[in-house]
């Protein structure tokens, strides 16, 4: 046959133990602020990727979505405003990656923002998705071999 364990598990006096009354070596964050935090980094990443594409190709609707995406994000850090950036400009290849990336980014914001039924969150992120989806559909100029 075999022997039985005798010795007690390794898990039973660990540091990481839920049973009631034991402290936890490491502090715990709630689902709630689990999702705040991950939405306040999505939505400072588009800002990020926003100030970029601003850089490189300037216009209106970029200026309001990143004043947008600073009270959204100023918001969820209670007050904190984000770190801004500027940018070089690139060309028309660097403009499609930026885009494609915002609109990942937005993706996860949208996600995210859902999930928390963050009302105001999802609509801007959603609107951002559009936008550079949009931008990335645009019709480009083809040369005429001749």
């Amino acid at each position: 046959m075999y022997e039985p364990i005798r010795a007690p598990s390794s898990r039973k006096g660990s540091a990481h133990s839920t049973m009631a009354g034991t402290m936890s070596d490491f502090p715990h964050r709630t689902r709630e602020e689990e999702l705040e935090f991950q939405l306040a980094g999505h939505l400072a990443a588009l800002l990020a990727v926003t100030d970029e594409l601003r850089s490189a190709s300037p216009s209106a609707d970029l200026d309001a979505a990143a004043e947008r995406l600073v009270e959204q994000v100023t918001r969820l850090r209670g007050g904190s405003t984000p770190a801004r950036v500027s940018a070089s400009g690139g060309g028309d290849g660097r403009l499609a990656s930026l885009h494609r990336r915002a609109h990942a980014l937005a993706g996860r914001a949208l996600v995210v923002a859902a999930s928390r039924a963050d009302t105001a969150a999802a609509i801007l992120a959603a609107e951002r998705m559009d936008a550079h989806a949009a931008a990335l559909a645009e019709p480009r100029e083809l040369t005429a071999a001749g």
